[in-house]
């Protein structure tokens, strides 16, 4: 059975020099990971080879990404967008790429999307957080939806590190790590992926484009447990909206398993959304391909055949037109 996987990382040095991103005063695991960030060609495949992964759709670890101005992040969005390219011209049957966009400058970031779906055979785009400390449904951010959607490709929704005033509000004060990382994977990321998702339903974005598609991933960043009090909340609230929030969830937002390697989230999510709108990940190389491996293996038993082709390659293929 093919095995697609869509949250796949890479980093290039362009975009390291440009950021400084991993750079000094890493602990020892993200040091360990830069290599095969960094790697778009024998090493990467070896290990997806490993975890019979077939194909991985790639898209940029983008920390500090949103730190630079919009021209210097324009340029370097362009200059990630090449490179990546040029690996995915290399094993076309392989590997896969979305888009890296600057968000500061919406204008020119749809028109670079059309140039990475056109021209350099992209499956869409891959955008973290907030931009400014704005989230995507401020109207400035339109011409990239409305590109995305016009082009018909997907675009993923991914965490991003948390603005300062969040940070120190709510991820200050604890001993060592631990602030850091309740910020990021260990709840914080979730949290702010999950609201920002029901804030574009809340805009009107999807009636305003009803053929775009969104990606989340972590198995829904919580939504799909939360959905049902959600959705009933806040849909009263919204008469503006076309259908109940947790409409969108079955026309519009898909859900991957990214980072997420327990039955649980996965029963939750296949209740909530069907199985139609899920969608395999593993999240390399922040996850081993091994873990993502073993993960479907333990699938086997839980899903029928066709449930687990569905999860594992052909929504993928029929979202992405692989």
């Amino acid at each position: 059975m093919r095995t697609i996987a869509l949250e796949e990382h890479f980093v290039t040095e362009s975009f390291l020099r440009a950021t400084g991103a991993y750079g000094k005063d890493l602990p020892a695991y993200m040091e360990a990971l830069q290599p095969k960030l960094l790697d778009l060609g024998a090493g990467r495949i070896a290990a997806m080879d490993e975890a019979a992964v077939d194909f991985q759709v790639l898209s940029l670890a983008a920390m500090g990404f949103d730190s630079l101005d919009a021209a210097t992040a324009n340029a370097l969005a362009q200059d990630v967008n090449d490179e990546l390219a040029e690996a995915v011209r290399a094993h076309p049957s392989r590997l896969g790429g979305f888009a890296t966009l600057a968000l500061k400058d919406p204008d020119t970031a749809a028109v670079e999307l059309e140039r990475c779906v056109t021209q350099l055979g992209f499956r869409g785009a891959l955008v973290d957080g907030t931009t400014d400390g704005l989230f995507l449904d401020d109207p400035r951010f339109l011409p990239v939806f409305e590109a995305a959607a016009h082009l018909g490709v997907p675009v993923y929704l991914h965490p991003a590190l948390p603005p300062e005033p969040v940070k120190n509000a709510y991820f200050s004060g604890l001993p060592g790590e631990l602030g850091h990382l309740l910020s990021i994977a260990g709840w914080g990321w979730h949290a702010e992926t999950g609201l920002h998702t029901l804030r574009l339903i809340l805009s009107g974005l999807f009636d305003r484009f009803p053929s775009l598609q969104l990606i989340i991933g972590h198995m829904g960043e919580g939504l799909p447990y939360a959905l049902a009090r959600s959705s009933g909340v806040l849909s009263q609230a919204a008469p503006h909206l076309r259908q109940p929030v947790a409409g969108y969830f079955k026309s519009n937002i898909h859900l991957t398993t990214s980072g997420y390697f327990s039955q649980p989230p996965l029963r939750c999510a296949m209740d909530v959304v069907g199985i139609d709108r899920l969608m395999f990940s593993i999240d390399y190389p922040f996850s081993p391909n091994g873990r993502g491996r073993a993960y479907l293996d333990s699938l086997q038993e839980l899903l029928s055949s066709e449930d687990l082709a569905k999860l594992v390659h052909r929504n993928a293929e029929a979202l992405l037109g692989l």
